[in-house]
């Protein structure tokens, strides 16, 4: 034992050595870094991309390996043939050794666009000029032709979007939904498409007097422009845990703003997202633990090796209850018991999903996860994504919780609301019901760098021109 605990101290005094030998200089510069900005180079120094010149790239770096790499020369290694792995690398104790940093190299939709049918790969010269698209709308300055001045939207989301997108270059595959074969979530139940009408029609009579309505933008389809109107003071149908920036057009307390304002954005199964993402992976020989970092929202998961029962079905917790076991090489984890408070693409408590991890050689690992709710879905549907090694001594002091600002910020935003009533009660300011503070209503920059319409929208999904 005594000579254990020498040697786990030799490894700590080594860690600390290497932290204490990163450079002053860069560490200065990260600190002191604007919001934004200090969190896209983060995204960066985990050491997803490496070459300065390549199309499609964030901040002058693009992925080398992986879905990303155009020819085995980018990364000077024979690319792993499909359906294939290498040997299992082994933990000491003689299980797959899933441990290390693992972010994702390549952009690729969670559904396949309508303007690619059934086809499940793109040319090399598609990608290409997705890149080449893609990064002119992202790094385009604000100028005078993107704004539209004396809107809401121009103090909103009209501006510059490079510090706040994770632009990687777009992977091979048309869509990370690899089941159904088209490649696409499946229908709703009638039920739940009812519930999302009953919701969505809420959501448009809070924005019926608003600018989004007004000027007919998408946020408001299927919509009109009118007066205030009475159900402002209604209870919603359903608990608002989707959605960035607000579901409702409203902030009449926490309820009715996002998880993501409120710096619990993340969710479970997570594909990373605009604004990046990143999962650590630790293992012990009962336990899994994964830290997720969501672009600034980190989270801790434990995943138990047993053969255990899920808890009683009446225990239910946020980001459910996961129980894990190895079949092979892979670590199969089935995840229960979600609270009815979680979301998962418009799904609730009776989500069910099976995950697969894979460790395919010594810097991927493939992740395929089958999400099931027969209250949600008419079918089960299958995601499979490749996530990259990345450098553990790069990345060693990149602990810390971020995103603190939402426990402040939603705060004043609640209280900014109480006096933009008062004020408006005393006759010194608008209507607060006329003001636009969601966020995928109200126009402007907002999904994931691109533009509601026109020729700033995302290239992924308008049609080719």
């Amino acid at each position: 034992m005594a000579g254990q605990n020498q040697k786990l101290e030799a490894l700590v005094s080594e860690d600390v050595a290497q932290i204490m030998l990163i450079n002053e200089k860069e560490r200065r510069r990260l600190l002191f870094a604007g919001a934004g900005i200090a969190i896209a180079l983060l995204l960066v120094t985990i050491g997803l991309v490496k070459s300065p010149t390549s199309p499609g790239s964030f901040v002058g770096v693009s992925a080398v390996s992986g879905e990303g790499a155009r020819t085995p020369a980018a990364t000077n290694k024979a690319p792993v043939a499909a359906g294939k792995s290498s040997p299992a690398l082994k933990t000491p104790w003689g299980e797959p050794d899933l441990q290390g940093i693992w972010s994702r190299d390549v952009d690729i939709p969670l559904q396949r666009p309508a303007r690619y049918g059934e086809r499940e790969l793109l040319t090399d010269a598609e990608r290409a000029e997705l890149d080449r698209r893609i990064a002119d709308i992202i790094s385009r300055d604000s100028t005078e032709s993107r704004r539209v001045r004396g809107t809401e939207r121009d103090v909103n989301a009209e501006f510059v979007q490079a510090p706040f997108t994770m632009h990687l270059p777009v992977g091979r595959r048309t869509s990370l939904i690899v089941d159904p074969p088209n490649g696409r979530i499946p229908p709703l139940t009638p039920e739940a498409q009812k519930a999302r009408n009953i919701l969505r029609q809420f959501q448009l009579a809070l924005l019926q007097p608003t600018s989004a309505c007004k000027e007919q933008l998408p946020g408001c389809a299927g919509g009109k422009y009118g007066p205030v109107s009475p159900r402002r003071n209604e209870t919603p149908s359903m608990y608002l845990s989707g959605g960035g920036g607000g579901l409702i057009n409203r902030a009449d307390g926490p309820e009715d703003r996002s998880l993501s304002e409120r710096c619990l954005g993340g969710t479970l199964p997570d594909f990373g997202s605009f604004n990046g993402g990143f999962s650590r992976i630790v293992q012990a020989s009962d336990e899994v633990s994964i830290l997720y970092d969501l672009g600034g929202q980190n989270r801790h998961r434990e995943i138990p090796i047993t053969t255990a029962p899920h808890l009683p079905a009446k225990v239910r917790q946020w980001w459910g209850d996961s129980r894990g076991h190895w079949d092979g090489n892979t670590l199969v984890v089935d995840v229960t018991n979600f609270s009815p408070k979680f979301d998962f693409q418009g799904a609730h408590e009776n989500v069910h999903l099976v995950e697969r991890w894979t460790r395919l050689d010594a810097d991927t690992i493939e992740y395929v996860v089958t999400i099931d709710d027969p209250t949600t879905w008419t079918r089960p549907w299958t995601v499979k994504q490749e996530l990259k090694k990345q450098s553990n001594a790069a990345n060693q002091i990149y602990y810390e919780p971020r995103c603190h600002e939402g426990n402040y910020g939603l705060a004043a935003l609640l209280r900014g609301a109480r006096v933009a009533e008062r004020t408006f009660a005393e006759g010194r300011g608008p209507d607060p019901a006329t003001l636009c503070i969601t966020f995928n209503g109200c126009g402007g920059f907002v999904r994931g760098g691109f533009a509601d319409e026109g020729p700033d929208a995302d290239p992924f999904a308008d049609p080719a021109r």
